[in-house]
């Protein structure tokens, strides 16, 4: 038969691709709802499931009662009695962009013959569905999603519940109330427990969505009570004997009142421009909760019109859940190899089949230390699940452990540095980080040292980025470096640059880059071009050098690499003693005397300057011609600021980020990176971003360009009256 031929109007490869994709999706929820043991991301299995819906909307006839899509749910288990539920408990359609939302909210309109709102819009917890029944304001049962008219008691279980109260109080219970909600474990909780299930020889679990659910199936109620579930009620099945709600929000305020465990975050809104409101908010804090969650679900308040809007055959027309872009995907892991660090922290590092997550390619995480490794309980060669949250570093959540076929094999945390070859060691007994003990000639640590040292807060060299930074430190033998350290920087000269050729490193892991048409590592010639002249490159880089040595001392502070010596640390010690020699001869108990150093600083600081070529780098750097003094410091004027915290976000007209700072401090502010409830102010200029949102959110007062001038010229009283309030924004 050919590709042309077709069955009852649908074309052969339609109806094959049909049958193919619905076995795809039936396997993943059993795996998924039954099992416990998904071997596909959520992205995967949403891909599926849009294409049986684009096939069955083209072709009408391939949606049968049998399809997945009419479906909820999944078969329920072998292993538990099963239960009817009182109601059919359904599933929900999904949205993915504004689009969706709008085509849900018109034909919501046009059923209910007018505007459906108001709308209650509630997180979408990722955990395990379940429904309780209490008869005479008495537990009954517990009992999961199952098909959505038939489950798993798991009443048992449920009962070891924190949280979940086994009788309802007040005096309006009704007397047959079925409340549906989620069950799931906290993030950090999930962590824990995978620590201790990889402690005791067991698989861990792949997400905090399996963990909850195999948790609730254990067949030993024991095991449950150890394990931390929560839950938290989002509707209601039945309700009869009592006073009966009229909408949503009104339902969770009786199950408040009854003792059940009821979420906080659901907010009622007027109209579907505040629907996205909403969503777009919980987009950006999406892991504020303590829970994971993987979007937003809208509902129609109104109960009268939920019921004029009925259901289709596995979802309410009167609720739509709006789906985030995953952050979770699965890949393999092809390999664990170790990156050195600045200060010789060795780190493994993940190498993993390229996977695009959260809309970039990603095929290195970090691992963080060797205990991490086990913890996570992961080995070379199993699938794993990503997760890159917004702009957070990759991380391997865990290992999909159903998926081994036993030629997995454990990491093993090598004993030598693999760039200079240097033994290993712990600093201290009880540290977690294995490190390089070579700081003065491992090419590694010089690499990331030289790159830290041309970074924003420290010399702010644009163009010695981490490229120039590996040529100069690791150019091809036979040639030999032309940093050494730290103290060849300033000395450069063009003609020693010119015939550098070196490999290109990766900037996170600082591991070679391999070219993918060769299969060998990437080689680039940075500092000249095809006819052996020097680059623009090269030449910038000298210039931003001589420019660099006219920066203040703080930031010549900061480029020495000192540890636990960062730009606000660097700032003190350079108002405090104004030139390198002050500091260098001070004592431990002068050095512990400036604010927010201590004796465990100081010691580190002394402890530094003490070994004879961190001096050279300084000597050499001097003879240079870097600056190594500030002026005399100026009298202060007014402390208007004193005893104040502000943050700094977004771009103010005439003022960088640094100089905004600056000028706060100098008036005797405290300048802070992050928005808290003890921020007195947030100073946000234009694209403010995520700062902003978190300033409102707390009732932080924010002061634009206009009110910041205010606040420098006319102290913080003034500032206050100009400010924009949190309800305002």
């Amino acid at each position: 038969m050919s590709s042309e031929s077709s069955v009852e109007g649908v074309p052969v490869t339609a109806l094959k691709r049909h049958a193919e994709v619905s076995e795809l999706v039936e396997d993943a929820r059993w795996r998924y709802y039954v099992l416990d043991q998904p071997t596909v991301s959520d992205a995967q299995f949403d891909e599926w499931f849009k294409e049986l819906l684009a096939l069955e909307e083209a072709h009408p006839s391939l949606q049968t009662p049998d399809s997945p899509t009419q479906k909820v749910g999944a078969p329920v288990s072998g292993d538990f009695a099963k239960v009817q539920h009182l109601a059919r408990m359904e599933s929900l359609d999904n949205a993915f962009d504004g689009e969706d939302m709008a085509g849900w909210a018109t034909r919501a309109e046009r059923l209910a013959e007018g505007d459906p709102g108001p709308y209650l819009c509630e997180l979408k917890i990722d955990g395990l569905a379940i429904a309780l029944v209490y008869r005479d304001g008495k537990l009954e049962r517990g009992a999961t999603r199952g098909d959505g008219r038939t489950g798993d008691d798991v009443t048992a279980n449920v009962r070891t519940i924190k949280g979940v109260p086994h009788r309802l109080k007040g005096d309006d219970v009704p007397s047959l109330v079925e409340v549906r909600g989620e069950v799931y474990i906290p993030v950090e909780d999930f962590k824990k427990l995978n620590e201790q299930l990889v402690e005791q020889g067991k698989a861990p679990f792949a997400n905090p969505r399996n963990s909850a659910a195999g948790t609730l199936r254990q067949k030993d109620p024991r095991i449950t009570a150890q394990r931390p579930l929560r839950m938290l009620v989002h509707g209601i099945g039945v309700w009869e004997g009592a006073t009966e709600p009229r909408r949503q929000s009104e339902v969770y305020d009786r199950l408040r009142e009854f003792g059940l465990p009821v979420s906080d975050l659901y907010k009622v809104v007027p109209g579907l421009d505040d629907v996205n409101a909403y969503i777009e908010h919980y987009r950006e804090h999406r892991h504020d909760p303590a829970y994971e969650i993987d979007g937003v679900v809208v509902k129609i308040d109104d109960f009268r019109t939920q019921r004029e809007l009925g259901s289709t055959s596995r979802a309410p027309r009167w609720a739509i859940a709006y789906k985030y872009p995953p952050e979770e995907v699965n890949t393999k892991l092809l390999d664990i190899q170790v990156g050195v660090g600045r200060t010789g922290r060795v780190t493994p590092y993940a190498v993993m089949e390229p996977v695009v997550v959260s809309g970039s390619t990603v095929e290195r995480a970090t691992l963080h230390n060797a205990a991490i490794v086990v913890k996570k309980g992961v080995l070379v060669g199993d699938t794993v699940v990503l997760r890159k949250a917004g702009d957070v570093i990759p991380e391997i959540v865990g290992p999909v452990a159903a998926l081994r076929d036993g030629s997995e094999r454990e990491f093993v945390m090598p004993t030598h540095c693999p760039e200079c070859g240097t033994q290993l060691a712990y600093e201290k007994e009880g540290d977690a980080d294995l490190r390089c003990p070579n700081a003065r000639s491992c090419p590694a640590q010089i690499r990331e040292r030289i790159y830290f040292a041309a970074g924003r807060y420290a010399l702010d060299i644009d163009g010695l980025g981490y490229v120039a930074a590996t040529a100069l430190t690791q150019p091809l033998p036979p040639q030999e470096p032309v940093v050494r350290t730290e103290a060849d920087l300033f000395d450069l000269k063009i003609e020693q640059l010119i015939p550098i050729k070196s490999v290109v490193r990766d900037q996170d892991t600082g591991l070679p880059k391999i070219d993918p048409k060769t299969g060998e590592q990437k080689i680039v010639s940075f500092f000249s071009n095809i006819n052996g002249e020097p680059s623009q490159n090269a030449r910038l880089i000298l210039a931003e050098l001589e420019e660099a040595k006219q920066v203040p001392l703080w930031r010549v502070l900061v480029a020495l690499s000192i540890r636990h010596v960062g730009p606000p640390t660097a700032r003190k010690l350079a108002d405090a003693m104004r030139s390198i020699d002050a500091i260098m001869n001070a004592s431990e108990e002068e050095l512990a005397a400036v604010e927010d150093v201590g004796p465990r600083m100081a010691a580190t600081i002394k402890e530094w300057f003490g070994v004879d070529w961190h001096r050279e780098i300084i000597e050499r750097w001097r003879a240079a011609g870097v600056r190594m003094e500030d002026e005399p410091a100026p009298e202060k004027g007014p402390q208007t600021l004193e005893g104040l915290t502000f943050v700094v976000t977004g771009t103010l007209e005439g003022y960088t980020r640094d100089s905004a700072s600056e000028a706060l401090a100098g008036q005797g502010g405290k300048v802070a990176s992050s928005v808290s409830k003890k921020t007195s102010f947030l100073v946000a200029g234009e694209n403010a971003g995520s700062k902003y949102d978190k300033a409102v959110t707390l009732g932080v007062p924010i002061l634009d360009g206009a009110g910041f001038e205010v606040l420098l010229k006319n102290g913080p009283e003034a500032a206050a009256q100009v400010a924009i309030k949190p309800e305002e924004a």
